[in-house]
């Protein structure tokens, strides 16, 4: 299995972090690519740790950047297997940092981006003890036809998209509210306007007042 690696940022005060956000990037890009929103987050959550590790493959369009998995081949099956290996992957970088942090699931965040937020809602929604929350921009829901049956853990989402991305649909966040809530989960999502393939102003203040929200509650 990948060992994963990339940015961190520690608490504020050097003390010892009480909270885990992890960070999972989109295609091609990196982990650097999302760490700075930590610079954002981390003065309304000077306690916790922010970890933006590399996907574990190497971008097949761009080998400058990685890939949680491949779609370039257009054959259902093999991006599933892509999709499970991934997933192993990110759950075993999760549980070895919970580990390595001592810090519970209940004090766990993902921030996923495009194919990160898929990611973050597949894992996240798999996993055997729920999560603080999950925040998901500009991603869609892997597969939900099958979600009702592999659902494990229903922490709080917030999926955030853009109405001009040409890259991911809005609708996709739109389909995957519909389908989440149907399955009772607590899910929530908003449309920044003029917003292309990206991550805008009013969506990240809304993604940081959600994860202080919840940390605090």
């Amino acid at each position: 299995m990948p060992i994963l690696s990339g940015p961190v940022l520690e608490p504020q005060d050097s003390s010892k972090p009480s909270k885990l956000v992890i960070f999972c990037h989109g295609y091609g890009a990196d982990g650097n690519d999302l760490i700075g929103l930590a610079n954002y987050i981390q003065p309304q959550m000077p306690d916790a740790v922010f970890l933006s590790p590399n996907a574990p493959e190497k971008c097949g369009l761009n080998p400058m950047g990685y890939q949680w998995f491949d779609f370039q081949s257009g054959d259902p099956a093999t991006i599933w297997k892509g999709v499970l290996n991934a997933a192993d992957t990110l759950n075993g970088f999760i549980d070895e940092q919970l580990k390595n942090y001592e810090i519970s699931d209940d004090n766990l965040a993902l921030i996923g981006f495009s194919q990160g937020t898929m990611m973050s809602l597949h894992v996240g929604l798999r996993r055997e003890n729920s999560m603080r929350a999950i925040v998901g921009f500009s991603g869609r829901l892997i597969a939900p036809e099958l979600l009702k049956n592999e659902l494990k853990s229903k922490p709080p989402i917030y999926l955030i998209h853009g109405d001009m991305d040409p890259m991911v649909p809005y609708q996709e966040t739109i389909e995957a509210e519909k389908k989440l809530s149907e399955l009772s989960l607590d899910v929530k999502a908003h449309i920044s306007p003029n917003t292309q393939h990206s991550i805008a102003q009013d969506g990240l203040d809304i993604a940081i007042k959600f994860l202080v929200e919840k940390f605090s509650n």
